[in-house]
């Protein structure tokens, strides 16, 4: 990298970021008039972040391959640094071998001596792209809002490494949790699972596993999760195009994790899943101008009819990725803050 191209590398985000400060009044106007779309108005944050994103061409996620620097690069960039007690590089089990962790410990729980809450966290990226960098902000934020350890674990990617390959990782490194708790100072009985969208489907199909193993689990955060490969609602039609995840890139991710492979069955598409009895306590997000949106309220309404505590929220301002925005957008971290106030209620 030529050292202009390395400092504008530097520069951004803080300009970014400071932008993003300027009062609501002022955005509106960088911003351009309301979106308001199915009776929700996006949020001028969001709305003036993507217009800025559209002047730089990355204005849309995509999920080949060669995308994973330029995602990681800008999650970083709308994460900013983020305060937490301490962290710790770990290699945890995986479904053919080790696969890299990091664990989060809040500044309140340095001392604990464990036996502590722990959310085990897969991270989004429509099992193509993402990793631990990418969302180390949010989980930062949600250890710290919380008051739980978090162990994020960074299962393997397709094309290379498609379905079932993420599954068995995921499932493989929550057992490793459960047989190795002291290790990462976690109380076998308030263990929670969670992720946000491919991260989200994944702990849904975890979820289903330990219920069915009967492996302990407290509670599970689902963060606008993928739940219907085979999807074709009214919110992937309405929000498909503009708002940062379009239908091309949601059909790129499914077909370089799936291949040919069948969309409805269910540990790929969880929605479809017999649910099992002793199926953990679920909090479902979804956000307003998301594709995903009507998959993931689909799916906490399926809980729901189960008899499986479920309790959703939408955020109707926000679109897809607002979990990563914690440094960039204020309201994207109330929202943040408020998940991690469910997530400490439902773990402590």
């Amino acid at each position: 990298m030529t050292d202009v191209a390395s400092l504008l590398h530097r520069v951004e985000p803080a300009l970014v970021r400071r932008l993003l400060a300027l009062p609501p009044t002022v955005l509106r106007r960088l911003a351009g008039r309301p979106v308001v779309r199915d009776g929700q108005t996006l949020s001028v944050e969001t709305q003036f972040l993507l217009r800025l994103q559209r002047l730089t061409g990355r204005d849309t996620l995509s999920f080949g391959p060669d995308a994973r620097t330029s995602i990681e690069r800008d999650s970083m960039m709308i994460g900013g640094d983020q305060p937490i007690g301490e962290t710790r590089e770990l290699r945890v089990d995986g479904g053919e071998g080790a696969v890299p962790a990091r664990l989060y410990v809040p500044q309140a729980l340095v001392r604990s001596g464990g036996a502590d809450p722990l959310l085990v966290f897969f991270h989004g990226g429509g099992f193509v792209t993402g990793s631990l960098d990418s969302h180390d902000a949010p989980c930062r934020v949600l250890a710290e809002r919380a008051g739980v350890r978090v162990l994020s674990v960074a299962y393997r990617l397709a094309p290379e490494h498609p379905f079932p390959a993420p599954v068995e990782d995921c499932a493989a490194a929550y057992r490793w949790v459960l047989d190795h708790a002291d290790e990462v100072g976690a109380d076998p009985e308030r263990l929670g699972i969670g992720g946000d969208s491919a991260g989200g489907n994944l702990a849904a199909v975890v979820a289903i596993r330990a219920a069915r193993a009967g492996w302990p689990l407290k509670h599970q955060l689902l963060i606008y999760p993928v739940t219907d490969m085979a999807a074709r609602t009214a919110s992937r039609s309405e929000f498909g195009q503009g708002f940062l995840l379009t239908a091309e890139a949601m059909d790129q991710a499914e077909t370089n994790y799936l291949g040919d492979q069948e969309r409805h069955q269910p540990e790929a598409s969880p929605l479809f899943a017999d649910l099992p009895a002793g199926l953990a306590p679920a909090h479902v997000v979804t956000a307003g101008f998301d594709p995903l949106r009507d998959e993931g309220e689909a799916y906490a309404a399926k809980l729901e009819e189960a008899g499986v505590e479920c309790t959703t929220v939408r955020y109707p301002s926000h679109i897809h990725s607002f979990f990563n925005a914690v440094g960039a957008s204020r309201s994207a971290r109330t929202a943040v803050d408020q998940i991690g106030d469910v997530l400490g209620r439902s773990l402590t």
